[in-house]
């Protein structure tokens, strides 16, 4: 089963910036799109940031201009500049594709954003 592995959330100030990646543990073929999600407790885990096979991106709102999400081959990025208490989260990688039983999805385990004020 291929895992999809999280690497560079953390501690930062309000004002700062982190990068995440993800890749996946092994070949996934015929992705569509790969991307973030974030939750906080007793909220639904939202769509950060998202980029499709085709270098087409998509952004919530509330991190327009703030972050950006790339990709190189299977890995994917998630660049966050000027942080705030809000972005505060558990990010979480996805990669999805479709095959002839329907949407696949694949998720990371999750790496904790906190930011400090």
């Amino acid at each position: 089963q291929v895992r999809l592995v999280e690497s560079g959330g953390g501690l930062v100030q309000a004002g700062g910036s982190l990068r995440l990646s993800c890749a996946p543990s092994g070949r996934i073929f015929n992705i569509l799109a790969m991307g973030w999600y974030r939750q906080t407790p007793g909220k639904q885990r939202e769509l950060v940031a998202q980029i499709t096979h085709s270098g087409n991106t998509n952004y919530a709102e509330s991190v327009k201009g703030r972050f950006t999400v790339s990709r190189d081959k299977d890995t994917v990025y998630l660049q966050m500049d000027r942080l705030k208490p809000e972005d505060a989260a558990i990010y979480l990688c996805n990669v999805f594709r479709f095959t002839p039983q329907g949407r696949e999805d694949y998720w990371g385990q999750g790496t904790q954003v906190s930011i400090s004020s």
